[in-house]
């Protein structure tokens, strides 16, 4: 068994939260997909649409970032380089059934079925900061599990050091695979350290907002790491692997001085092509547009995670 040590979770203050609109309508969902395609989705909401959850860490008595604004202003680019492109062109893509493949330096390697997932026992809430790259945030609830149970039941070896990510590769249903405008080889990847991925506070989401992941956001399981930017939060995971070294990552391959392996959300250390200083909150309202709000050293979690990175330099591992 991993030993996984308890940490009381800083909940986002209340002015970081905005108001949520009604859900989009399982009628805009469904629109623009076939016969065939609706029926296998409307199977899938009446079997798992709404998760059965226990509270959190960070579930509380706060309304997150519109939903509407979630799925709508996405980046998922196995659909598309825009922002609505996930919401707008991912009606062909049908995730279930699912299975998660967990190998590599592992004593039990496992072939986990995402159905068994959406039903667990094990599944919770939780109200996460979650900072772009872009410097745009938002505040989400996700349903799902932390990494480290999952990671207990494979057993990792001593050798293990890293863990790494691989998303699906459909492009029959994912047209931004096929439109090769990213410069993206798929899958898309990820990676994180051991002792990140064990981290109580990384998550894989199999739901948000007390309902099963939609399309647009990462179905039917994403990453979640809510100290880091958020391209690290790969979505549609196939497989997961712990391996000796450094994983490749998609953006850090594409561009390495823009897009480090930590991606650690840090207002000190800019990208080359605009300050991390301060973000703009997606789903906010005033009299002056879109609030705008100083960035948090990692993402307000530091008091959880700074010990992870001590002796490091910050702005050379970025």
């Amino acid at each position: 068994m991993i030993a996984v040590s308890r940490y009381d979770y800083p909940r986002p203050a209340q002015d970081e939260i905005t108001p949520r609109p009604l859900f989009l309508s399982r009628r805009q969902i469904m629109a623009g997909i076939g016969a065939s395609a609706a029926s296998a989705l409307t199977r899938r909401v009446a079997e798992a649409d709404t998760l059965k959850t226990h509270p959190g860490p960070y579930s509380a008595a706060l309304t997150p970032t519109p939903r509407d604004d979630v799925q709508n202003y996405n980046n998922f680019y196995e659909f598309g380089m825009d922002k609505g492109d996930p919401a707008a062109r991912s009606g062909g893509y049908h995730p279930f059934p699912w299975t998660l493949e967990i190998s590599g330096l592992v004593q039990k390697p496992q072939q986990i079925d995402v159905a068994d997932l959406l039903r667990s026992a094990d599944l919770e809430e939780r109200l996460y900061r979650m900072r772009c790259v872009e410097a745009w945030s938002m505040v989400i609830p996700w349903n799902g599990l932390a990494l480290h149970k999952l990671l207990e039941r494979v057993e990792p070896l001593p050798q293990a050091r890293y863990v790494a990510f691989e998303s699906i590769v459909r492009p029959s249903e994912m047209p931004g695979q096929r439109d090769d405008f990213s410069g993206i080889t798929w899958p898309y990847r990820e990676g994180l350290r051991l002792d990140e991925a064990l981290h109580p506070l990384t998550f894989l989401a199999v739901g948000a907002y007390g309902e099963s992941l939609p399309n647009a956001n990462g179905a039917p399981l994403r990453l979640v790491v809510p100290w880091k930017y958020g391209f690290k939060g790969i979505k549609a995971i196939r497989r997961i692997r712990l391996v000796a070294e450094p994983p490749p990552t998609t953006w850090n391959q594409l561009a390495p001085q823009e897009y480090g392996f930590y991606a650690n959300v840090n207002p000190e250390v800019d990208h080359p092509r605009w300050s991390q200083a301060q973000e703009r909150v997606i789903g906010s309202h005033s009299l002056f547009g879109e609030k705008r709000q100083p960035t948090l050293m990692f993402n307000g979690y530091s008091e959880q995670v700074s010990s992870l990175y001590q002796g490091m330099d910050l702005r050379e591992d970025y």
